[in-house]
């Protein structure tokens, strides 16, 4: 698919920034410029999401539509390889585009993620829209780390500012195109199994999973590991948002991708 919202940022080894479920380059900006400031990053709104929305929702496709969307933006920057990095949705995307094209990618790293199939899926965040707000909001927070009760959350000043922050994002209105957009993204990712096909991954791979995640959970970053020869697997202290409540996540994975 051409005319897909990018951009191209940095200096430093090539790589290819996957963004999670409803993500974009703006909502995502505080931890796609900790990579700029180590890699030559490639970011992209994948299709129906953010400035690659336009006027009309997307037609319905896969990840592997979503893999072959990567694989032009990869030719376009004439790069023949790169470092892959996903997270959460952004993580099922990388796993796609390595089992598909494993001689494009020269190191993964894959966050908060899981592979479908045998490996088990993450938690099915398109059942949440059946719930009423309050509700759908109360499992949302539970989703995002399995401790962020009112009693933690009033304990814990970060998590309560991540908890904060997602009820507001939660709130904000959205048209019905950008929820026609995100409902596509998410019927994407139910359909999402690679678990078969992950030993066709030749790369070095890292797998960085939040101990207290509801969404992917660390049973299936553990499926993933063992699923890839070779794979690094690390357990961090926090839930499906580890990377910014675990100061170690972010300098682990800037190592392994050769920062």
């Amino acid at each position: 698919m051409t005319g897909l919202y990018h951009e191209r940022r940095g200096t430093g080894h090539r790589l290819l920034f996957l963004n999670g479920s409803g993500a974009t380059l703006e909502t995502s900006a505080l931890l796609i410029d900790a990579f700029v400031a180590h890699f030559d990053v490639l970011a992209f709104d994948q299709r129906g999401i953010g400035r690659s929305l336009g006027d009309t929702a997307p037609a319905p496709y896969t990840m592997a539509d979503l893999a072959t969307d990567a694989v032009g933006l990869l030719d376009e920057a004439g790069w023949d390889t790169a470092n892959v990095f996903g997270v959460s949705f952004g993580g099922m995307l990388a796993q796609e585009l390595a089992v598909t094209h494993p001689e494009r990618i020269e190191r993964l790293a894959l966050f908060c993620t899981s592979s479908g199939g045998a490996g088990r899926p993450s938690y099915p965040l398109h059942e949440l829209a059946s719930l009423d707000p309050d509700e759908r909001a109360a499992r949302g927070l539970l989703l995002l780390d399995q401790r962020f009760t009112p009693d933690w959350l009033a304990d814990h000043k970060l998590d309560r500012a991540i908890a904060d922050q997602y009820a507001a994002r939660q709130q904000e209105v959205r048209s019905a195109v950008r929820r026609d957009g995100e409902l596509a993204q998410l019927e994407a990712r139910r359909q999402h199994d690679v678990w078969d096909r992950l030993g066709a991954i030749t790369s070095p791979t890292f797998v960085g999973a939040g101990r207290f995640d509801g969404v992917a959970p660390v049973a299936n970053s553990e499926a993933i590991a063992s699923r890839i020869a070779g794979a690094e697997l690390r357990v961090y202290e926090g839930g499906h948002l580890f990377f910014v409540q675990d100061s170690r996540a972010l300098p682990d994975v800037f190592a392994f991708l050769g920062a």
